[in-house]
């Protein structure tokens, strides 16, 4: 409720028009088909305490929204920056001039870990807005997280797009571009 209003907001007193910025709205879930949708972010933290919400992939992909800092977003009152990590995949809000989804990532994987990746090579902040949430509704697999999870040429098709991706990125961003090989590599 009112995530419209206070984006708009939060756009302007930012200047995101003006700045290289992604705001990123904490994502959470839930393993119930029915919920009664939090109408604050105390709603929201009283839900989270009684187990009726999670932060979101918690328990498949933590390291897709970790690097938000849902501890800190707790108490959060005014925007935090926060630091790319290795699969972060937070949902952002960007300037439409921002750079686009690398459109090799169709079906299931690396579509906005890739983004993400660009944002922050391009040195776009990062930034986790402190009253803005989404949750996720539990529903049947996709046909294309089923094909990932099945085939074996799926996963080594996208690990050879991925490889591309990294190279991509050294030619254009140089030395710069050498985190994200490491990290890749560390994993």
């Amino acid at each position: 409720y009112g995530l419209y209003d206070y984006l708009r907001n939060s756009i302007q007193q930012l200047e995101l028009p003006q700045r290289k910025a992604a705001l990123i709205v904490p994502a959470f879930e839930t393993l119930h088909y029915r919920l009664t949708f939090p109408k604050s972010k105390a709603e929201l933290l009283s839900m989270l305490d009684m187990g009726s919400l999670y932060t979101f992939r918690y328990h498949v992909w933590p390291k897709g929204h970790a690097p938000t800092d849902y501890a800190k977003w707790r108490t959060a009152t005014v925007p935090y920056r926060v630091a790319w990590q290795p699969d972060f995949e937070p949902y952002v809000v960007v300037r439409r001039d921002c750079p686009r989804y690398d459109q090799r990532f169709v079906g299931f994987g690396w579509n906005k870990v890739s983004h993400i990746m660009e944002l922050d090579a391009q040195e776009y902040e990062l930034l986790v807005l402190p009253n803005a949430f989404m949750i996720h509704m539990p529903h049947a697999p996709s046909f294309d997280i089923s094909k990932f999870r099945l085939s074996a040429g799926y996963r080594g098709c996208l690990q050879t797009l991925r490889e591309e991706f990294h190279q991509d990125l050294s030619r254009r961003y140089g030395a710069a571009a050498l985190k994200y090989l490491t990290a890749e590599r560390s994993l």
